[in-house]
């Protein structure tokens, strides 16, 4: 039985594709861990934003949590994965509704340290995202 509770990634270590108006302290990528319903991270426009993770150890993940702003959120998402310094893979595709709930997303079990979630097709006219939780769920290997 997997148990899958959320993991912390190294905030430091991770990177946003963009911030809005590179305003880090208001929309920055640290909102996206902090747990706090008022904060988020607000990419700046452009036809492809992304977050990658790295984390202290080896992870198993078992779902990816993500709470986007409704009319901020992306059609499509890509979740790729490596360990130590190999180059990212693909692990899945998703899609994610265009709503203010948090989502879960099933993934087929993999063992990474680095993973990048991609935004695709962003449901804003400009490309923003919007993103005020995002949660790995899984087990340390």
């Amino acid at each position: 039985e997997l148990v899958s509770a959320p993991l912390r990634p190294d905030p430091g270590a991770s990177r946003v594709s963009s911030v809005l108006n590179r305003n880090t302290r208001q929309f920055g990528k640290k909102h996206l861990f902090d747990q706090d319903e008022e904060t988020c991270w607000n990419s700046d426009q452009g036809p492809s934003q992304w977050v990658t993770l790295e984390f202290p150890q080896l992870i198993r993940v078992s779902q990816l949590q993500i709470q986007f702003q409704g009319g901020f959120s992306s059609r499509r998402g890509c979740l790729e994965g490596s360990q130590g310094s190999q180059a990212l893979c693909k692990i899945v595709d998703f899609y994610p509704e265009d709503n203010n709930s948090l989502q879960t997303f099933p993934i087929p079990a993999a063992e990474v340290d680095r993973l990048k979630v991609m935004f695709e097709d962003a449901t804003d006219f400009f490309g923003r995202v919007v993103i005020y939780h995002l949660r790995v769920l899984g087990e340390k290997v």
